[in-house]
């Protein structure tokens, strides 16, 4: 499916992008990551079906799932096994990440409407732009907000970093793209649209998220923000 939508029928000023498991496909690289710790800490590795449902909820998070699922960790080993997951992640960010199928497209459409792009995801700052730098996507984005750019606490499911997103890009109707509840809440305690996608790393079935909308492939999204655009205030 194609749809030429032009500049003069611009739905939304801002479009906010998730990154891990909406933009990327970065399980590859985060199963890898993972799967490192596991082997210093002398567990069986995970395999990527299992590591899908980890990712969201930023690097501990995802490291403490995990451990759990492979028999716990007692508090005092966690920190050093965080820290070389860390350092072997920040070595291999890229190797096996890629854009899922149409997401280039997409915001190629987009910036040809004027639509301002930004990614805000609850990875590090540093790693979600050292990523992009590596895939060459740095420039296509306004700001990138990151798991720890607003401070502690104030990550998604929080509306600041929503809120510092249309900060940063000047304001304007927004919507946001992800793909867990987390991306939904902020987007809904920002008081924004959402659009959920069904490919990303699930957490729990797409139709339980609340979003309001719901598109299974990045040729859907123009027509999808065309909709939502004609349904939201102005």
């Amino acid at each position: 499916m194609t749809t030429d939508i032009h500049s003069s029928a611009r739905p939304f000023d801002i479009v906010g992008f998730d990154l891990d498991g909406t933009l990327l496909d970065t399980s590859g690289d985060l199963l890898n990551a993972v799967n490192h710790a596991l082997t210093l800490a002398e567990r069986p590795l995970l395999c990527v079906d299992q590591i899908k449902t980890m990712i969201g909820g930023g690097a501990k998070h995802m490291l403490q799932l995990g451990l759990e699922a492979t028999g716990g960790c007692p508090p005092e080993d966690f920190r050093p096994l965080y820290k070389q997951m860390l350092s072997f992640y920040e070595a291999n960010v890229s190797a096996e990440t890629r854009p899922f199928d149409g997401a280039l497209a997409a915001l190629d459409a987009l910036d040809a409407m004027g639509v301002k792009t930004a990614i805000v995801t609850n990875k590090f700052e540093s790693l979600a732009v050292k990523l992009l730098d590596e895939l060459a996507l740095r420039d296509r984005f306004v700001t990138v907000i990151g798991g720890d750019t607003m401070g502690k606490g104030f990550s998604k499911p929080h509306r600041a970093p929503i809120d510092e997103m249309i900060l940063r890009c000047d304001g304007g109707r927004a919507v946001f793209i992800g793909d867990s509840i987390y991306d939904i809440m902020a987007a809904k305690n920002a008081g924004i649209a959402s659009v959920a996608v069904s490919f990303g790393f699930l957490l729990e079935p797409v139709e339980e998220m609340g979003a309001d909308a719901v598109i299974d492939h990045y040729d859907e999204l123009l027509p999808t923000l065309a909709m939502l655009g004609n349904r939201a205030p102005a």
